[in-house]
């Protein structure tokens, strides 16, 4: 399938959701209920991510999944901070932006940009950002695990991930 076709389905499918949404919440409650999330400021935020994923589907540019992914991120960061008044919070969950790119990274592969090195790209760049984020938290007193040696444990787990992931490369590349 070209990248215009997958481009064109996924726009398609992201519409008719929303249609489906919309069609069907008048009838369940459950829906409705949740269609009347509290708007707030926040939602500008998200809403321009999706605009700018919107953008890179119709002008079948798979890459603006990545900026998309990351404004939407930060919306929806920014919504959990203002509901909650947890603003501190910036400490650590600035560790959830790599994050946001792999996931727009896996977005643009799905849409087919560069799909194999995109999906590797995108689970690292997932992988590191939870691993930071755990350290990060721990470090600010806000999750505890493993007693005092939570972060030093994640960060000796995410250096043997790095160089499993270096020996792999290097293994391939050295043909064996």
């Amino acid at each position: 399938m070209s990248r215009s076709n997958r481009t064109q389905l996924v726009l398609g499918i992201l519409l008719v959701a929303i249609g489906v949404v919309y069609f069907l919440a008048p009838q369940v409650p459950a829906l409705r209920a949740l269609m009347q999330i509290r708007f707030e400021w926040p939602f500008y935020v998200v809403g321009a991510g999706l605009l700018i994923l919107i953008i890179g589907l119709l002008t079948g540019t798979p890459s603006m999944a990545i900026p998309a992914s990351i404004v939407a991120g930060i919306g929806g960061i920014l919504y959990y901070q203002n509901r909650t008044g947890d603003w501190a919070s910036w400490s650590f969950v600035w560790t959830l932006l790599p994050g946001f790119a792999g996931i727009g990274t896996l977005i643009a592969a799905v849409l087919g940009e560069d799909t194999r090195r995109n999906l590797g790209n995108g689970i690292n760049l997932i992988v590191v950002s939870a691993v930071l984020f755990l350290v990060f938290s721990a470090l600010f007193q806000r999750l505890n695990f493993l007693g005092g040696y939570g972060p030093a444990a994640l960060l000796i787990l995410l250096g043997l991930y790095i160089i499993g992931r270096g020996l792999l490369r290097w293994r391939r590349a050295d043909g064996g």
